[in-house]
């Protein structure tokens, strides 16, 4: 486990609070750069990219946060800055040995060019002037590659945009018609109520706010001037967005964990502080800044950190196995991309307003662009995302689990399998696992269909060519139902996993017939078989597998399918703090069920919507 922050003692409440956080963040960094500056090469694991390219990568994940502070503050730690200005120039520098190197196609740096990008844009007296001007000229050629070079097809395209864009406000020479060209690539992704896909097809998750979003309301920012139009296009999206996005937060300032790369931790919530930086107001000015600040303080009490005070990879505490491919020991420090509104005055009506709580939110919003109705049970303060899934998938790590699964919790996240043998290490929660009886299971990983209309939600999918799997989903908290159609040719073994428990030396469990709930100081977390399944355990989840707990348990239904067709029904409860009682049949108070006979299923959510499934 990781040790507290070195931002313990941090009230975190106003821009002086937030300039001292990034001063404890990065002292414990400073004797980690490379005797030439260039790189910030951390202790850990290793990655795709090559240890050099990780160390670059480092050193530029600071800069999110050194080059706002520098815009905004009269005082900057100066150890930090002359490091900075001497990695920039030694690392731009093709004689020197820490040069950064020749950029190819799809290269890691060219993510890594868009701080300094930024650094060009709103810090040029503090991280541009400062530079000889042999300094600035290999600065300048080395972050010109990226106009030579092929991005992803996807958010990649803003950092084109941002390099562009430091060169555009220095004066420099700069590539006019490909940023042309790349601003109108990035609005083909756009979909609707605010959300873009991420890429061609691409999934729709944090790289909406931290990249799509944050990206756009900093170009807004410094060119409305020169492109009024998608400047307010980019603004006007970003409020839409803002309206759905704000159902993702949790009153303590947790967000929801859902999709790849959430060891940025707090890059979730900047965009809150990038609505500030581009004077664009989604919600009461005060709202915007409580989700900021409370976001920053719920990640800065997680044991998150090592202990001489280093980001570590994993979620809200050390975790390797949740990790992407990418994630090598300084990725985590895009992180920093929340502190932006340093770049701010200290009088900005940002620092000047009265933190404000959430505002009174929907117990339901359905949110069709990303597949997915999130429900909120505020007595609780619990979010929940129930997932339709989506019809294509990727090779990115743990997809299935980052992207599939039936419902994602704030305060019990998701798991991800540590190894493929049986259900101990699958950890399947919140899961239909599959298996043709070698203990080998398989889950959802895309779709045939998928549908959503108000709280129910459907999608089709084939885990073997021969075996089609319809699935219901009756969104709600803290019970929901789930219904599967099953067509099977061969003969199979059924888990149905529900949300992981965190383990303590209070758990309680208790019993029935096909059902098993357990209790602890955490909360509760149960399932109950309706129909279909044989009987249920508590599955003993390996360490480490999921996001929010280290210990878990999974609350599990099993049974023997025989080939033919098959109905499986089965109530899945989870609620933190739980009530010291819980009657296994309290679903019913909200969820309606009639089994007409053996065929024939009907449904009514808590909203009324209505479905008819036969056999």
């Amino acid at each position: 486990m990781g040790v507290s922050a070195p931002t313990a003692s941090n009230p975190l409440r106003g821009k002086e609070d937030l300039a001292l956080a990034f001063s404890q963040l990065t002292k414990p960094l400073l004797p980690y750069y490379s005797a030439g500056g260039a790189r910030l090469s951390l202790n850990g694991s290793g990655a795709g990219q090559s240890p050099d390219v990780a160390g670059m990568e480092g050193f530029s994940r600071i800069v999110w946060g050194l080059a706002p502070l520098a815009a905004g503050s009269a005082e900057v730690n100066e150890e930090l800055l002359q490091l900075v200005l001497k990695g920039i120039t030694n690392g731009t520098n093709p004689a020197h040995e820490e040069f950064w190197g020749e950029v190819a196609d799809y290269d890691q740096r060219l993510v890594e060019m868009a701080s300094l990008g930024l650094a060009l844009a709103i810090a040029p007296h503090r991280l541009w002037e400062p530079l000889s001007a042999e300094a600035k000229q290999h600065l300048y050629d080395w972050l010109n590659q990226i106009n030579r070079r092929r991005a992803h097809d996807c958010n990649w395209l803003f950092f084109h945009v941002l390099v562009n864009v430091g060169f555009y406000k220095l004066g420099l020479p700069y590539a006019k018609d490909q940023l042309e060209a790349n601003l109108n690539r990035l609005e083909q992704f756009y979909m609707e109520d605010g959300w873009y896909e991420d890429g061609v097809n691409g999934h729709s998750d944090y790289y909406v706010p931290l990249a799509f979003h944050y990206c756009g309301l900093i170009y807004a920012a410094l060119m409305k001037e020169e492109d009024p139009q998608r400047a307010a296009r980019f603004e006007e999206r970003s409020v839409l967005f803002a309206g759905q996005f704000v159902n993702w937060f949790a009153g303590d300032g947790r967000g929801l964990p859902y999709g790849r790369s959430l060891t940025y931790r707090f890059a979730q919530g900047a965009l809150w502080g990038a609505y500030a930086f581009a004077n664009v107001q989604p919600l009461e000015l005060g709202v915007v800044k409580g989700l900021y600040l409370r976001h920053l303080r719920w990640w800065l009490r997680q044991p998150i950190f090592t202990s001489d005070g280093i980001l570590t990879v994993g979620y809200s505490y050390p975790n390797l196995i949740m990790a992407e491919n990418y994630n090598a020991p300084g990725s985590v420090y895009w992180a920093f991309k929340a502190f932006l509104p340093l770049a701010l005055p200290d009088d900005h009506p940002f620092w000047q307003a009265e933190e404000l709580p959430l505002p009174e939110l929907p117990a339901i919003s359905v949110q069709q662009a990303p597949h997915l109705v999130v429900c909120r049970q505020s007595e609780r303060d619990h979010v929940a995302a129930f997932n339709a899934g989506h019809l294509g998938t990727n090779e990115h790590t743990h997809t299935s689990a980052k992207y599939e699964k039936f419902v994602y919790s704030a305060s019990f996240g998701f798991s991800v399998p540590r190894a493929e043998w049986g259900l101990s290490q699958g950890a399947y929660d919140s899961m239909l696992a599959l298996s043709e009886g070698d203990n080998l299971y398989r889950v959802r990983r895309a779709n045939a269909e998928t549908n959503i209309d108000g709280d129910i939600l459907t999608s089709v999918w084939k885990p073997w060519r021969d075996v089609t799997v319809t699935t219901y989903l009756i969104a709600g908290l803290p019970w929901h139902l789930r219904i599967h159609r099953i067509e099977t040719a061969r003969e199979l073994d059924a888990a149905e996993g529900g949300f992981a428990l965190p383990l303590d030396a209070t758990l309680a469990v208790s019993r029935q017939a096909c059902g098993v709930f357990g209790r602890t100081g955490f909360g509760g977390s149960g399932i109950s078989g309706i129909r279909g399944y044989e009987r249920a355990e508590l599955i003993q989840a390996q360490s480490n597998t999921n996001l929010m707990h280290p210990r878990t348990s999974i609350p599990a239904l099993l049974a023997k399918l025989q080939p033919g067709k098959h109905i499986l029904i089965a109530a899945v409860y989870g609620e933190p703090g739980a009530p010291e009682e819980m009657r296994p049949e309290q679903w019913r108070q909200c969820i309606g069920l009639s089994i007409q006979d053996d065929h024939h299923i009907r449904a009514v959510s808590p909203s009324g919507k209505e479905i008819m499934i036969s056999l």
